[in-house]
């Protein structure tokens, strides 16, 4: 996996109270929240509802999140942080680098990865698209929400509820692909999708050095770009999936052969785009365009 590139200037990390202690939260009946990717900060807008304070460090839709360099506003944020999201596996190492040069007593850190037991360096990093597992997430959220604000804890609840019933449209569509093209070979670029497309009962005919390579910024062997072309020209997969922030001239070759091939090319993204409402919506609206694809 390509390293997230971490910067923090030194007077940002003094200023941020390197050996200091933090409430956390200026505003009564309001929790502070930094998430460190967008799609994690608004699950947590939604649970917390007015009772929180939400800021996604990760949101920019075109920007490679591999590549994102943090700032000095960043380690005030995550210093002055009731709770902390992260992800975890690697995919946003820089935050802890912030945590590590910052003291809050009442500060409580959420790592995905630990929530769902994701262990492991070959383990996908990309667990917000194991959607049927979202809402332990969910639950994992309102738990800190309620130690942190014990008097909004009905509202906390409440919001859970409301946001894991929400995801029933997505279930719904992922089991409707499953019965109408359980075991269809796709492809993809990166692993991005993978855990939707595990759910979903599609079969990811990519060569895993291929989409590792590219995850990790680097050119794939001769061999799997070799066959990872053939996969496409010769119309051996029903759908091609390319993560569409983190482009290359490798990537858009197979891209460029799916469109000469007549092989659907469906875009996602690592990051929630900003003009998706909401984690729902954004989901959604892939899966449809999945659905489509393989239905052409």
């Amino acid at each position: 996996m390509r390293s997230v590139v971490w910067l923090v200037v030194a007077t940002a990390v003094l200023g941020a109270g390197c050996g200091s202690s933090s409430s956390g939260s200026s505003e009564p009946g309001v929790v502070k929240v930094v998430a460190a990717e967008n799609f994690w900060g608004d699950i947590a807008r939604q649970i917390g509802g007015d009772h929180v304070k939400v800021t996604s460090i990760i949101s920019d839709p075109t920007g490679d999140p591999h590549q994102y360099e943090s700032s000095a506003r960043n380690a005030a944020q995550v210093a002055d942080a009731r709770i902390v999201i992260v992800n975890g596996l690697g995919y946003d190492d820089f935050v802890g680098k912030l945590l590590s040069n910052t003291t809050n007593d009442k500060r409580v850190v959420i790592t995905v990865a630990d929530v769902l037991h994701a262990t492991g360096g070959e383990t996908n990093p990309h667990l917000w698209y194991d959607l049927p597992r979202i809402p332990v997430v969910a639950r994992a959220i309102e738990s800190a929400l309620v130690a942190a604000d014990p008097a909004d804890r009905a509202r906390f609840v409440a919001n859970t509820k409301s946001f894991v019933t929400s995801l029933a449209p997505l279930s719904r569509i992922i089991e409707t692909i499953k019965r109408a093209h359980r075991g269809a070979p796709v492809a993809y670029t990166e692993r991005v999708p993978e855990y939707l497309l595990t759910a979903a009962g599609l079969t990811v005919a990519s060569p895993p050095g291929f989409a590792r390579a590219i995850e990790d910024g680097n050119e794939p062997s001769a061999r799997d770009a070799q066959a990872m072309n053939d996969l496409v020209s010769q119309h051996r997969v029903r759908a091609l999936l390319y993560n569409a922030q983190a482009t290359s001239a490798v990537t858009q070759h197979v891209q460029d052969l799916a469109h000469v091939a007549g092989i659907p090319v469906v875009p996602v993204t690592e990051t929630q785009p900003k003009n998706e409402p909401s984690y729902q919506s954004w989901q959604q609206h892939q899966l449809e365009a999945l659905s489509a694809a393989l239905g052409a």
